[in-house]
């Protein structure tokens, strides 16, 4: 088997100021674990033998020194790329939660169709429950409404308890 190639690694900062870093960074294991990489290339060794060391492939250890070599430190920071910006805007979305504010209970589906209908906006439902999460609404187990039962129902319940009580007491009294 044939030796490994050990790679010049820029020492773009002293092992102490390395090792600083590392235990600064010891809770973002991202850095953290990159911070190691490029500690034991310090050490001379290769980049197949360290990458297998951390746990990481071969490929990736090599762009880790790449970076390094090219950006030092600043390199090896994850470099996310951000999510899509939303369909609604911000005011679209306040314009949203006011309009909601005027009924009691929405379905998932009522509420899609809303933003359909006022914004041109098409969402899954998986998105406007996130939407509504964001608006600190919760879902609650809808329960079944009676369309027969008139607005007046209660008063109505009412009236009748008091007339049966009182055709009750009749009753005792005579």
């Amino acid at each position: 088997m044939g030796r490994k190639r050990v790679y010049e690694v820029a020492k773009r900062i002293p092992a102490e100021e390395l090792d600083k870093r590392i235990k600064r960074l010891e809770k973002d294991t991202g850095v953290l674990k990159r911070l190691y990489f490029i500690r034991y290339l310090y050490r001379v060794m290769s980049v197949e033998e360290v990458a297998e060391l951390v746990g990481v492939t071969k490929a990736t250890g090599y762009a880790w020194f790449k970076r390094w070599n090219s950006s030092g430190y600043e390199g090896l920071k994850p470099n996310y790329g951000g999510s899509r910006p939303s369909k609604l805007t911000e005011e679209q979305k306040e314009e949203l939660r006011e309009m909601l504010k005027k009924k009691d209970s929405w379905t998932t589906k009522e509420v899609q169709e809303l933003i359909e209908a006022e914004f041109g906006v098409s969402y899954s439902s998986w998105q406007v429950r996130r939407i509504l999460k964001s608006f600190g609404m919760r879902y609650a187990k809808p329960y079944q409404k009676d369309y027969r039962k008139p607005d007046n129902a209660e008063d109505t319940l009412k009236t009748l308890d008091d007339a049966e009580i009182e055709d009750d007491v009749n009753r005792i009294h005579r």
